[in-house]
């Protein structure tokens, strides 16, 4: 009769890519790992992976046990964590990742409403990507999908939409006459003379705004590189420098007056935001916590 582990060892490889990163999953040694591969091969008389330097690549005899045995072994693997938890704990535990600047501003006064114990860790959504995928998170905020590892799950959260902000006494009378001629080029040319503030010298959200306004790269004076969105509003909300935040970042800051949007485009830039998660690996319950949890700290983000 087959092992079990053989297959669990099987699932492991398929989802991580690599014999290490399954070794770590299983708590086993690479060696241990690759002897249980080599054994289910064995019996099914077919290989599973082709094996390269740095990756293992499925082959189509693998695809198709995939397809047959991740749901049973997910099933499995559920049952056998929650009677885990159940019996050796009764306080459950969230590992929740997202953007320092979302956390602190939306989730942190709500914390209260939580029944399990959370532990957060913030990082950009390359990061908290990674940490999902190595399981070091159970759920995270992300600002981006990544298509590439399939077995996560990306549940849109909410749509933030990006305007450039400015100091709620700074002077825009003589672009708001640009504004109202639609003169792209003119526009262009006055806020390329303005001083900037983004979150790094890659102009990540200024670049967005501008090829959905202007169909080009931006070319423009950064008076600084600031790694935290909230100083960015406050560095624009004391001077007479421009940046390009969302609805969702700027929230509370246009609400208290912080800072004003100077000019929402002609063509809007949108971004999705996603919860994402393994369901294979998180319990139902504590997906829906985290989820009401989120869904209440932000139903009044919107100005």
């Amino acid at each position: 009769m087959v092992n079990l582990e053989w297959y669990r060892t099987f699932k492991a490889i398929y989802q991580n890519g690599t014999l290490t990163k399954a070794a770590q999953e299983l708590l086993l040694s690479q060696p241990n790992v690759s002897v249980q591969l080599a054994a289910l091969e064995s019996y099914i008389g077919h290989a599973l992976f082709i094996r390269l330097p740095r990756k293992m690549v499925p082959t189509d005899y693998a695809k198709q046990l995939y397809t047959q045995v991740v749901e049973p072994l997910d099933n499995l693997e559920r049952v056998e964590a929650e009677f885990k938890k159940s019996i050796l704990s009764k306080t459950t535990t969230i590992r929740l990742g997202s953007p320092a600047e979302f956390f602190s501003v939306y989730l942190a006064q709500n914390l209260a409403q939580l029944k399990s114990y959370l532990v957060v860790q913030y990082g950009l959504a390359s990061d908290l990507i990674e940490k999902l995928v190595n399981n070091d998170l159970d759920i995270a905020i992300i600002t981006q999908r990544n298509t590439i590892h399939e077995f996560i799950t990306y549940e849109p959260l909410l749509t933030e939409t990006f305007s450039i902000v400015c100091n709620r006494d700074f002077d825009s009378s003589e672009f708001d006459s640009l504004v109202e001629t639609e003169d792209l080029d003119e526009i262009e040319r006055w806020l390329q003379a303005q001083k900037w503030y983004a979150y790094n010298s890659n102009l990540v959200l200024i670049r967005r705004f501008w090829r959905e306004n202007f169909k080009k790269r931006p070319l423009l004076r950064l008076q600084a590189a600031i790694p935290d969105n909230n100083s960015i509003l406050e560095a624009v909300g004391h001077s007479d420098g421009l940046a390009v935040s969302s609805d969702l970042i700027a929230g509370k800051a246009l609400k208290g007056g912080l800072v004003r949007i100077l000019w929402q485009g002609i063509h809007p830039a949108n971004n999705e935001i996603y919860l994402a998660y393994d369901k294979t690996k998180i319990e139902p319950k504590l997906l829906d916590e985290i989820r009401n949890f989120v869904t209440l700290s932000l139903q009044d983000f919107k100005v």
